[in-house]
């Protein structure tokens, strides 16, 4: 069942997850330091891949994504498998699609390590690019690091 978040909804009320149309489950919450509560249920690696987008998120957002989420989810870098979005408050819309994706996962852990190593983000985004253009899917439309 899909639903939609209503507009009446204010910063202190809860933010229950709901259902994209490509079926990715999406939840807000106060700040890239409080994860969603659809990782409740998670192994701990997987909060820890989303702590790791987090922590990388302006990085992430130069990074492709290779598992077809451009096309099935109008995502535009491998962040969007992580955060759809982080308003001007600090509060953030959590997106599940890397919940059940090895590629986002792979793709967002590798870049944190090697900018962990004193990699650019333009040294990265080769790398994914080279390591990926073959056998996985179309690239998200995300554009070069300057």
């Amino acid at each position: 069942m899909l639903s939609a978040c209503g507009g009446s909804k204010t910063a202190e009320e809860p933010h229950a997850p709901h259902q994209t149309p490509s079926g990715d489950l999406q939840e807000k919450t106060a700040s890239l330091s409080t994860l969603p509560s659809f990782l409740d249920k998670q192994p701990e690696q997987m909060k820890k891949a989303y702590l790791v987008a987090a922590q990388t998120k302006d990085l992430l957002r130069n990074i492709p994504c290779y598992c077809g989420c451009a096309e099935s989810a109008g995502h535009q870098s491998n962040m969007n498998c992580f955060i759809k979005e982080t308003a001007s408050d600090g509060s953030v819309v959590w997106d599940d699609h890397a919940t059940r994706c090895g590629v986002c996962l792979e793709i967002a852990v590798k870049s944190a390590q090697w900018q962990q190593q004193g990699q650019s983000a333009k040294d990265i985004r080769e790398q994914i690019d080279k390591q990926y253009q073959k056998g996985y899917a179309k690239p998200t439309p995300t554009p070069l690091p300057a």
